[in-house]
């Protein structure tokens, strides 16, 4: 019955792709086309930032210029795929328009891209929205990313665990220092969920890294609340040359 349903509705709603709509196998993929045009993150990269590294052996720790220099808060980044033609097309798709079934599958790659080297006791918490910008918005992408991939990863999931405490300006063209001044204080630990990461390890999850600097203001929270080590995740990742 389970099977004559499903074909009922793969007749009525046939596989699209998530980017271009064409027609695919299963639900929930890409097309030849668009995952070739997906520049997902693989080999070498920055132990702390996610980036690409020219070069080393896969599965080496190593680190970028900008991380050696400036260590971020946090001990271990990653993301799944570049910023940049499909890859972009569908995080902007998520969180402009509406496209929120994109969340599953980004969680399987944002999950990959850790390599199942998380820590079972780890608690996976959001970049928070403000809620004057949650109520535009309806709905907050990195919510539903990192529900998605507690879901995917079988981890502790907790939505509020931080609270976006004074509305910020938007960040787009905005350089690095700028980004870092405007998201100052901004985040904060929700004082009745702090409790749940005393000493424990956390995960923050976002839709993209490109300075760094909320995700920084997110870290930065935690620590100060007590929690353990930090790692953070994002489903795309500005390269640093663009």
């Amino acid at each position: 019955m389970l099977a004559q349903i499903q074909t009922t509705v793969g007749l009525i709603y046939p596989p699209a792709c998530l980017s271009c709509g064409g027609a695919v196998d299963r639900h929930a993929g890409l097309c030849g086309p668009c995952w070739r045009d997906t520049a997902f993150i693989g080999g070498v990269v920055c132990d702390s930032c996610g980036i690409p590294l020219p070069g080393g052996s896969e599965g080496e720790v190593s680190h970028c210029d900008g991380c050696l220099a400036h260590p971020p808060p946090w001990v271990q980044g990653r993301s799944a795929f570049l910023y940049a033609d499909t890859g972009r097309k569908m995080v902007l798709a998520l969180k402009h328009g509406d496209r929120q079934e994109i969340a599953k599958p980004a969680a399987l790659w944002m999950a990959r891209a850790f390599r199942g080297k998380l820590p079972a006791e780890t608690l996976v918490a959001p970049v928070p929205l403000h809620w004057q910008r949650l109520v535009k918005r309806r709905y907050n992408q990195s919510a539903l990313l990192g529900r998605a991939l507690a879901r995917e990863t079988g981890l502790a999931w907790c939505p509020d665990l931080l609270r976006r405490v004074r509305k910020t300006a938007s960040l787009d063209g905005k350089s690095r220092i700028e980004r870092f001044e405007i998201l100052q204080d901004a985040i904060c630990a929700h004082p009745k969920r702090q409790h749940l990461m005393l000493g424990r390890p956390v995960l923050i999850v976002d839709d993209v890294m490109t300075s760094g600097a909320t995700l920084f203001a997110a870290a930065r929270a935690c620590i100060d609340a007590g929690a353990g080590p930090i790692r953070v995740v994002t489903l795309a990742r500005v390269a640093k040359d663009t």
